[in-house]
């Protein structure tokens, strides 16, 4: 572990972002450019004392864990993604941490989307990073571990997972579910987590078994479905997918036309927060 390195690594990345870059307002008046340290650590969900210490040079060994939320909090591209695992120490990224690690430019689009349901996925349905918006209509979804971080495997496995959508639309979100395996499978290999999910999925379940039989390959662009939330009910909107250039992560966006009954109930969103969806769930 370099510890000079990786504090004056984490400290230029750091000087280098602005409020904004993050979906942050600019606040009161800055003394330094770029972000403070507590918004570093708040943005990755680590304490300010544990991330002021590594830029001190005197923190502990950052776990992959750690390095992967420090990635995403400071927008690192791919190659400095693994720059900051090698000066810390840490072998090469495994494949899940690569996997997992969100694309800069959407992330920056997800920023400045704050009055609409957004989130990241991977092309095996795992929510990467989503919104309050999101969190408030789908739950946390984001600190799901194991096959049941891919909705497709928690839609096969846990009846709970359906209903948000109404029952006479279950089947046709089953087959584009399975269709969008199909294709990630296609692009990955069988020896992928997408095989890892077909295999444990094909065992699990009997519908995703004879589902997966009818070959059928589809990757979701857009969509309009009508989603149900505990407390506000029936809620219909449109659905956009912005994917990345290969096809592995696709930023999600939840609108309704303005002055419909669907948009009060979306902006309705923002106040009740996710607390009380996870609780009556």
């Amino acid at each position: 572990m370099d510890r000079a390195e990786l504090a004056a690594f984490l400290r230029r990345r750091r000087e280098e972002l602005r409020p904004e870059d993050v979906g942050l307002g600019p606040g009161a008046r800055r003394r330094a450019p770029g972000l403070r340290r507590e918004e570093v650590a708040a943005l990755a969900a680590m304490s300010t004392d544990y991330y002021t210490r590594l830029e001190q040079q005197r923190g502990p060994q950052p776990s992959e864990q750690m390095l992967a939320a420090l990635a995403r909090a400071l927008r690192l591209t791919d190659d400095e993604r693994d720059y900051l695992f090698q000066v810390a120490g840490r072998n090469a990224p495994s494949q899940a941490v690569t996997a997992t690690h969100v694309a800069p430019a959407l992330l920056r689009v997800l920023d400045r989307l704050s009055d609409t349901p957004a989130l990241i996925l991977s092309n095996l349905g795992e929510v990467l990073v989503q919104n309050r918006f999101a969190e408030a209509l789908y739950g946390d979804k984001s600190r799901l571990t194991g096959l049941a971080r891919s909705e497709i495997y928690r839609w096969f496995t846990d009846p709970g997972e359906r209903r948000i959508y109404p029952e006479h639309d279950r089947a046709r979100q089953s087959r584009a579910l399975v269709a969008s395996l199909r294709a990630a499978h296609g692009s990955m290999g069988p020896r992928s987590r997408a095989g890892e999910l077909v295999r444990a999925l094909s065992r699990a379940s009997a519908e995703f078994a004879e589902l997966w039989e009818r070959h059928e390959v589809a990757k979701r662009f857009e969509d309009h479905k009508v989603l149900i939330h505990p407390q506000l009910g029936e809620i219909e909107v449109d659905c956009q997918a912005l994917f990345t250039e290969d096809q592995s992560q696709a930023l999600l966006v939840l609108t309704a036309p303005p002055r419909t009954e669907a948009f009060e109930k979306l902006q309705l969103l923002g106040v009740l927060g996710h607390e009380q969806f996870e609780d009556i769930r």
